[in-house]
């Protein structure tokens, strides 16, 4: 009788090999210890096992692939970024929005993965329609607040902005009555979770990106101080922790240190202040918009803010060195960004953090090679960019008769005949300051008494 060959695994009549413990293992089990870099490939040789050793990766290597994707990687987005921002504001508006679908598809599809198990059908669908409908009402508010002396002149876009909330509504209730409708007997718990968690993800990235697109329409600086501050923190906060880091700052980041924290926040002041000096100098940055084809070489013209005018304060009389000193007001406030993006706004991304430990998963995504999914890199960006348009609103805006709060007013609260009787008053002043001729006056006037 011959004796078995040791170092030899029988397979068992179910084509399913037993693990050392006992249990059989999966398909999904052999298929990925086959898939690891580095690990043995299984052959058969007259029904004997024969174990291959395959050269794998080297760590050193793997490292430094990653680096060196990671590193093209960002100087794309670099360079896609001060493209768009020379080129112009509607480029910027584009890449925002790109951003926010990116983002939202990420966070939905953390808990939408046991949808297609669940063989419910309208679930991403819904997904996608919430999604739309949100967008069209944040940036149907942004159109008509920044260009509605565009908008509210026109025939066709008239309806469409006078009754902008009640369409964004509507659209909203047909959506709501499509979800009821589709509930299944036994999903009801998921299917609710999704809805809930839709709306999270609406809130946490489509309404917030939305504020940081209307600081592109309050100027260039409102939207690229914001974004810098962040970017620049967060560099530093990695040099000054690797240099001199010690004291963990918190558990769901482990590689955070007090030292990395507080030597960023001092640094990126430093920035701050430094690079709103310059941004200053241009219109192109602190000017709001008002013509979408607009770029860097074109420019903008208006009357700046009081914040970017210098200001002479005096200092005590009792102090002993200058008197008085010259400086614009948006150096104090470049105090309060820079502080909150250092303290404040890796909150953000402290949040992220903890969000994928409760999902178990390692990024959000893969959208962006070496760097993981979009929402890794935009997680402290979105609260910046709220904070920033609430602080602005709050204690910078200078609030001011605009043309098209004129036009609003008159076609909103005025009837047909009033609104005649404005435009003869409006031709008559014209005519007496010496803006139009009088020819244009009696056309006008004659047109208005036909009407």
């Amino acid at each position: 009788m011959a004796k078995p060959r040791r170092g030899v695994k029988f397979n068992h009549r179910n084509g399913h090999s037993s693990g050392t413990d006992g249990r059989r293992s999966s398909f999904s089990d052999i298929s990925e210890a086959a898939s690891e870099p580095g690990s043995p490939d299984k052959t058969t040789n007259g029904g004997d096992t024969i174990v291959v050793q395959q050269p794998g990766i080297s760590e050193y290597e793997k490292k430094k692939q990653t680096f060196l994707t990671r590193a093209l990687w960002t100087f794309i987005m670099i360079g896609v970024f001060f493209g768009a921002m020379f080129m112009g504001h509607i480029y910027i508006i584009a890449i925002v929005t790109a951003v926010q679908i990116i983002s939202f598809k990420e966070v939905i599809a953390i808990a939408n993965v046991p949808s297609r198990a669940r063989r419910l059908r309208f679930t991403k669908a819904l997904n996608w329609y919430w999604l739309a409908t949100t967008m069209y009402f944040l940036y149907g508010e942004s159109v008509i607040y920044y260009f509605k002396h565009i908008v509210l002149v026109d025939k066709v876009l008239l309806p469409f902005a006078t009754h902008h909330r009640f369409i964004s509504f509507m659209l909203y209730i047909i959506g709501f009555v499509f979800f009821v409708a589709s509930l299944q007997a036994g999903h009801y718990r998921f299917q609710f979770t999704q809805f809930a968690w839709t709306h999270i993800a609406l809130y946490l990235i489509v309404v917030q990106a939305h504020f940081i697109m209307n600081n592109v329409f309050e100027g260039m600086i409102w939207f690229f101080l914001p974004v810098s501050l962040v970017i620049c923190n967060d560099i530093f906060a990695y040099i000054c922790g690797i240099t001199f880091g010690r004291t963990q700052l918190i558990k769901l980041s482990p590689k955070k240190t007090v030292e990395g924290f507080v030597g960023a926040w001092i640094l990126t002041v430093l920035f701050g202040i430094g690079m709103t000096n310059v941004l200053m100098r241009y219109k192109y940055f602190i000017c709001p918009v008002n013509d979408l084809g607009a770029n860097m070489w074109t420019g903008l013209e208006c009357v700046p803010n009081p914040v970017f005018t210098p200001h002479i304060y005096h200092l005590p009389i009792w102090f002993p060195i200058h008197k008085s000193f010259s400086m614009t007001p948006m150096q104090v406030h470049i105090l309060v960004f820079a502080t909150f993006a250092s303290l404040i706004a890796p909150f953000g991304g402290f949040f992220a953090s903890g969000l994928k430990r409760t999902f178990k998963i390692k990024d959000f995504g893969d959208s962006i090679p070496g760097h993981g999914g979009m929402t890794d890199r935009m997680d402290c960006q979105f609260i910046m960019g709220f904070f920033a348009y609430m602080y602005y609103h709050s204690f910078i805006a200078v609030y001011k008769v605009s043309l098209g709060g004129v036009i609003e007013t008159a076609i909103t609260g005025l009837t047909p005949e009033e609104q005649m009787e404005l435009v003869k008053g409006i031709s008559k002043h014209l005519f007496n300051q010496g803006v139009i001729a009088e020819g244009v006056l009696e056309c006008l006037n004659g047109a208005v008494r036909r009407r």
